[in-house]
């Protein structure tokens, strides 16, 4: 809650209100904000319609207090795609007592209740003694693990007790609301579980610190809200937050992470529904894939390399598109995947393996794009000609536009130890491979992915040296 003030499924369907069509095609969640106050007495049911016009499709009505908890438990039962969580705001920490936690408690097993708290820590304000307020956390931490629901933690100029108080409770579910640390501290806590959650303040000029922290969390860990009716972003600071306006923090939060608003709404709505267990994530891998103004083709999760870094080692999701292929699509699925390939900046074979192992369908379905108006793209690890025991890049000419290779190190130990390739000498066959690119491909460049004990200075000279530009990715940021 903002400071001006003193895990079964959850169906989005069958309550009372019938939830109207979205005017919007974003699919957005508030995973934060007080529906139960008196600031929207006055206009309640509007706030909510102007929430799914939106395209608002779940919101997370914040427990603060008893009465407010109870509030918040009724307009989920009244409204389908509102939910509540149960909890007690580190200012009324002192009102606490063993019938509130045996209360809170009772309400937790309700059906709409979907997460604990907000609790936490707040010392701006001091409205209640500080032993008191960590009495408090710990134990909404100790109901979390017992209910095993998502606490939603508040902290305030209180970094060091809350990251000790959660490191002593084991719990490894939940969020960081309306977050207002630094760097160091996200970092500890996404290291135990933890989602970081940006508001509003995102928005504001000066919010330097905070802006670095929303560009650089990565896709796994970002959760949006709104606080309202606290903490009104741009250009509706000073006055009434609503839920509506949350558009306007992720709009901004996509500029800083150069990406775009769909691509953030998405990526926040899954993150949402992992942790709070709302509404439901699709089992299909999808076989294009949109990322900005590019459409990516995920036609195989086969790789000749096991690098370390690779997400599909640890999920399934790439900027919130689900790419573990349960078989590989044919060139038909393909091409209806694709639609128009006017409609996109390029065309990607970039998905959870190396495209080049399917050489024929990269093939085919280049020409088609190109017959079509379309820009082809290939990223690849540059085993193409291990894999096919012959020369592909002529197959290639005048088909594909450009090609991106992935060099990762600087030598061939280094390549090993961090790709595991399943050929010897993959190293030696990259350089060769980017170099005979050059004669068929129109553009060519490699990249690195900024590791420990990848050298690249050395990378820069091997890439200047093949006559070819270098990318430098950021560990953990894919798409």
């Amino acid at each position: 809650m903002g400071d001006e003030r003193k895990n079964p499924g959850h169906s989005l369907h069958s309550t009372a209100h019938a939830s109207r069509p979205l005017n919007s095609s974003l699919h957005l969640i508030d995973t934060h904000c007080h529906l139960d106050m008196t600031e929207f007495d006055a206009d309640r049911a509007q706030v909510i319609e102007r929430a799914r016009a939106a395209g608002i499709e779940a919101i997370i009505s914040v427990g603060s207090d008893l009465e407010g908890t109870v509030r918040a438990m009724k307009l989920s039962g009244e409204y389908d795609f509102v939910f509540a969580s149960v909890g007690i705001h580190p200012h009324d920490a002192k009102d606490f007592s063993e019938d509130v936690f045996l209360q809170l408690r009772e309400w937790a097993g309700s059906k709409k209740v979907v997460a604990i708290g907000e609790t936490g820590l707040d010392y701006h304000y001091d409205h209640s003694p500080r032993e008191v307020q960590k009495e408090v956390f710990e134990k909404h931490l100790l109901l979390a693990g017992e209910t095993g629901l998502p606490v939603i933690i508040h902290s305030r100029e209180a970094q060091k007790d809350t990251l000790e108080i959660l490191k002593k409770s084991g719990i490894t579910r939940g969020v960081l609301h309306c977050f207002s640390g630094d760097m160091e501290m996200a970092e500890q806590v996404m290291a135990m579980g933890f989602y970081i959650s940006v508001a509003g303040p995102v928005t504001f000029r000066k919010a330097k610190e905070l802006k670095e922290i929303a560009a650089k969390i990565p896709d796994d860990y970002l959760l949006v809200e709104t606080d309202a009716p606290y903490l009104s972003p741009e250009p509706f600071r000073g006055k009434r937050n609503e839920p509506a306006y949350i558009l306007h923090t992720l709009e901004h939060i996509a500029g800083l992470r150069g990406v775009s608003l769909e691509d953030i709404a998405r990526i926040t709505t899954l993150n949402a529904k992992r942790l709070f267990g709302i509404g439901t994530i699709s089992g299909q891998a999808e076989i294009a894939y949109k990322i900005r103004d590019s459409l990516y083709l995920n036609i195989t999760n086969r790789c000749t390399n096991k690098c370390s870094f690779c997400v599909k080692f640890r999920s399934d999701f790439v900027k919130g598109h689900r790419l573990r292929l349960a078989h590989e699509p044919t060139e038909e699925e393909i091409r209806h995947a694709i639609g128009d390939p006017k409609r996109f900046r390029e065309i990607v074979f970039c998905g959870y393996g190396e495209p080049l192992q399917r050489l024929d369908t990269v093939v085919n379905i280049s020409r088609w794009v190109k017959d079509h108006g379309g820009r082809v793209r290939i990223n690849t690890n540059g085993h193409a000609h291990l894999i096919h025991k012959r020369d592909v890049l002529p197959d290639l000419r005048g088909i594909v536009d450009s090609i991106s290779i992935s060099l990762d190190a600087h030598d061939e130990e280094t390549y090993n130890r961090i790709c595991k390739p399943v050929f010897k000498k993959a190293f030696q066959e990259i350089l060769r491979f980017t170099r005979e690119a050059k004669e068929f491909i129109p553009q060519v460049q490699v990249t690195v992915v900024a590791l420990k004990g990848v050298d690249m200075d050395k990378c820069r000279a091997i890439a200047e040296d093949l006559g070819v530009p270098l990318k430098i990715r950021k560990l953990d940021v894919v798409g």
